[in-house]
């Protein structure tokens, strides 16, 4: 899951980015996001056309840096060799949205946008990872006190406000696994709490805030959905009642393969449309204690035929608006987050029996710093580093070729496209990537 810590927040506040970057007004003109909901479902339209969002959660962490590196702090130059890179390798596998936290220059979602056709979707954390208010650091976010209120209004209603007319800007996200904040202290990642009877009343204060948010945003903004990032399904029944201005049901989700009833589930309470924010695979057996590339496709696989599944006009929910896979390439930092971060550690953070192929009971088997559907190289003295497609990679390239949307689209159409992606192959074809990269790291090592 993804990890923002204080140090990350205080650096980059949005007064920071109003100060340095809001004065610059961008004279494009921006994209026009709508959602439309019909008998078979309902579908996101931008710019008059219909759009199935395929998308990534990105990041850029060189090898022996962690949450303090800032991608966005460096030269222009060094940004559009990153940008240049990256982005490539997401267009070539057909995602079309990455998921990015603020920090980012509206100038570079709209250099990604016009360069890839690739949009963004701008997640504020939303006190997720606690708070600076009145020169405190408060570690645990209370959604109750009316200075996180003034605190978080204010920063979103600017985010809004800076944003709003830049060229390929999708939608804002606020918050993830805010709920989980409720019960953790801090950006470890730990197993997913279920006692909820205690914290009822937090809750609605979180959610009733997410909605005030989400309101004053949209004073700023039409032109832009705005979702909320849950942590799966938790408080459901409470963000029915506090948070109907949202536009989007945001979740991330880790079951293993299948989302279960998910999408019924949201349409059944919500009546909201849908979008994973997060759901994925690590690409380490922690059984063998080795890279494992073909569970990691597997479990990918099955999320998005899922996800196209439940689109609209294909007879199932009608309310997916697509998802951002986690995640582009590993996190070297994700395990200890201040320690060994040139290491890539296989220690598990949390145990999850829905990842049946390296599940044993008792056995964390989660690795937060192996889910990239890219292995991470060494860096350069300029810290560049190349990225090698694991079999994720290949099979998500396979996936991302389907349109639900297209006239002819339809359920048995899908599980055609689908049973014709070998996993194996995609296993074959990234076996190169992976031979270089063993290559590059005893060239590194012996210099």
């Amino acid at each position: 899951m993804i990890n923002q810590i204080k140090m990350l927040i205080i650096r980059h506040t949005l007064l920071y980015l109003f100060l340095f970057f809001g004065l610059n007004p961008i004279f494009a003109q921006a994209n026009l996001v709508e959602i439309l909901s019909e008998e078979d479902g309902v579908k996101m339209i931008v710019d008059g056309d219909e759009m199935m969002i395929n998308g990534m959660n990105w990041d850029y962490f060189p090898i022996g840096t962690n949450y303090s590196f800032n991608l966005w702090d460096q030269s222009d130059e060094f940004i559009e060799s990153v940008l240049d890179y990256e982005m490539a390798l997401l267009q070539n596998m057909g995602v079309n949205t990455i998921r990015v936290y603020t920090g980012i220059q509206p100038k570079w979602i709209q250099y990604i946008y016009e360069n890839y056709g690739i949009f963004t979707m701008l997640n504020h954390s939303y006190g997720r990872y606690g708070l600076e208010i009145q020169g405190e650091w408060i570690a645990k976010t209370d959604y109750a006190d009316p200075r996180t209120k003034e605190v978080l209004l204010a920063e979103v209603s600017q985010m809004a406000s800076i944003y709003k007319d830049t060229p390929g800007l999708l939608l804002f996200l606020l918050g993830n696994e805010n709920n989980y904040g409720l019960f953790w202290e801090g950006a470890e990642t730990e197993d997913i709490p279920v006692d909820t009877q205690s914290t009822e009343e937090s809750a609605r204060a979180l959610y009733r805030l997410f909605n005030e948010g989400i309101l004053a945003m949209k004073e700023v903004d039409s032109q832009h959905p705005i979702a909320i990032c849950n942590g799966d399904l938790q408080f459901l029944n409470i963000i029915k009642e506090e948070c109907l201005a949202m536009d989007i049901f945001g979740a991330n989700i880790y079951r293993g393969v299948s989302f279960g009833d998910t999408f019924q589930q949201v349409k059944e309470v919500l009546n909201k449309p849908v979008l994973l924010t997060e759901f994925g695979a690590d690409a380490f057996d922690v059984l063998e204690k080795k890279e494992d590339q073909k569970s990691q496709a597997y479990y990918l696989l099955g999320n998005w035929k899922e996800i196209y599944q439940n689109a609209a006009g294909l007879g199932k929910a009608g309310n997916s608006l697509g998802g951002f896979t986690f995640q582009f390439s590993d996190g070297w930092w994700k395990y200890g987050q201040t320690v060994n971060l040139s290491v890539q550690d296989d220690h598990a953070s949390w145990s999850n029996g829905g990842y049946k192929n390296d599940f044993r009971e008792g056995l964390n088997n989660m690795n937060e710093e192996w889910f990239g559907i890219c292995a991470k190289g060494p860096s350069d003295g300029n810290q560049r580093y190349h990225l090698y497609p694991r079999a994720a990679y290949y099979a998500l390239t396979k996936v991302h070729e389907y349109n639900p949307y297209k006239r002819s689209a339809c359920i048995e159409g899908l599980e055609d496209h689908f049973n014709k992606i070998n996993i194996m192959g995609a296993v074959l074809e990234a076996r190169s990537d992976s031979n270089a990269l063993k290559f590059e790291r005893i060239i590194k090592e012996n210099n």
